[in-house]
């Protein structure tokens, strides 16, 4: 075991163990603040990884240069690129959706380059759990959390969940007991204890009064205009589209994008109960916090459809932690479809995949300002890299 690996374990230990005498005020982002990238990653390259679903490849960007710098092939639909518990591997989820031949494609962050696949069962996303002990395969169509070893991806043992259809995302409690995991096709949440390795509990969302209205075609905004959500109607869906899900700085609340909500529900965690809503933008679906744990980037991905058109009317939304107020909205201008990313190791930037427009986006995090880079078909769930952190939980980089 290398001294890095042996400092994370103490660290996530400590984590996990936190009490009122350690830490008076929780700060589950305390440690992914800016500049905060661990000894071992200091010979990574700076590169977005950016998995394209449609075209089975992955894209290359050195950030500085803004060009895309290498491409290679990997599984049939690859969904997310997914860094390790111990920040070593960069893992490129193929699920092969409606196939039986997944796969997950290790990268190098040191050189950038992919290694040999890995056959694993249904892989549309991956966690892992606060102690690094294992991985955790989101088998979305078998509606089953695989638990495997980290290293060889061999089963551990599983979790069924049957009541939620589309398993995807998920987050964490504060002290490592439970992840909430969101459940796309009926509009639910699923609660799982870690420790008893058995399912908590189901929680139906409850959809707002009124949403967007979506018009393929309508004029979007322009540069240096001001991006607003748009019409509302009366919301005649009787369940939601629950996508990423965050947890809040001091652990109390999980907020879940919703992509049929056109926002963000607002759970409480420890009594798996909704207390809120907040309205962000049509097709709400990817959450990131600011490297200072103040604010939540919502990126609204422009469509309540799956496969929503080109040139949609999306955009990112900024929530602020503590008030749960929007404070600014960004929109990229003539259209788009913001989706899934992460924040840059410095803060400045927010780099999100355009799921319908095959670009992805670089977001100045200061004024809103985007640029585009052109890429493969349909890129999804792209990582940053290096970030700051001592563990990864899995997604796009969930680091603590």
């Amino acid at each position: 075991m290398t001294k890095r690996h042996i400092a994370a374990t103490l660290a996530a230990t400590s984590f996990l163990c936190l009490g009122a005498q350690a830490q008076t005020t929780p700060n589950v982002y305390a440690e992914t603040g800016a500049g905060k990238i661990g000894p071992a990653l200091q010979g990574d390259l700076e590169r977005i990884y950016v998995p394209n679903l449609r075209s089975n490849d992955v894209y290359v960007i050195d950030p500085q240069a803004m060009k895309v710098v290498d491409r290679f092939k990997v599984g049939r639909g690859p969904q997310h690129i997914v860094p390790s518990w111990d920040l070593r591997t960069l893992w490129v989820t193929n699920n092969a959706e409606g196939r039986t031949d997944g796969s997950l494609t290790p990268i190098d962050p040191r050189t950038g380059k992919p290694g040999q696949a890995v056959m694993v069962d249904d892989p549309y996303n991956m966690y892992a759990t606060p102690d690094g002990k294992s991985a955790i395969v989101v088998a979305e169509a078998r509606k089953r959390l695989d638990f495997r070893d980290p290293k060889t991806m061999a089963v551990q043992y599983s979790i069924d969940v049957p009541g939620c259809p589309g398993v995807n995302h998920a987050d964490f409690s504060i002290d490592g007991r439970f992840a909430i995991f969101t459940c796309e096709f009926s509009g639910t949440l699923v609660k799982i204890d870690l420790p008893q390795r058995k399912v908590l509990g189901y929680l139906q969302l409850q959809m707002p009064a009124t949403r967007l209205v979506e018009k393929p075609r309508a004029p979007r905004t322009q540069a240096g205009q001001a991006w607003e959500p748009g019409e509302s109607e009366v919301c005649t869906v009787t369940k939601g589209m629950p996508q990423d899900i965050r947890v809040s700085p001091d652990g109390k609340r999980f907020y879940v994008a919703d992509m049929h909500a056109d926002g963000v529900h607002v759970v409480d965690g420890d009594a798996f109960k909704q207390v809120g809503f907040i309205q962000t933008g049509l097709g709400a679906h990817g959450l990131y916090p600011s490297r200072d744990g103040r604010l939540l980037y919502v990126a609204n991905r422009g469509s309540h459809k799956i496969h929503g058109s080109r040139l949609g009317n999306g955009g990112v939304t900024v929530i602020d932690f503590a008030t749960e107020k929007v404070v600014a909205r960004w929109a990229v201008p003539g259209g788009g479809s913001p989706d899934m990313g992460n924040v840059s190791a410095d803060g400045k930037y927010l780099w999100l995949a355009a799921r319908y427009d095959d670009v992805v986006y670089r977001f100045d995090t200061a004024n809103g300002d985007v640029k585009q880079i052109k890429v493969g078909a349909e890129p999804h769930g792209l990582t940053v890299w290096p970030q700051p952190g001592r563990y990864s939980l899995g997604h796009t980089g969930n680091l603590r």
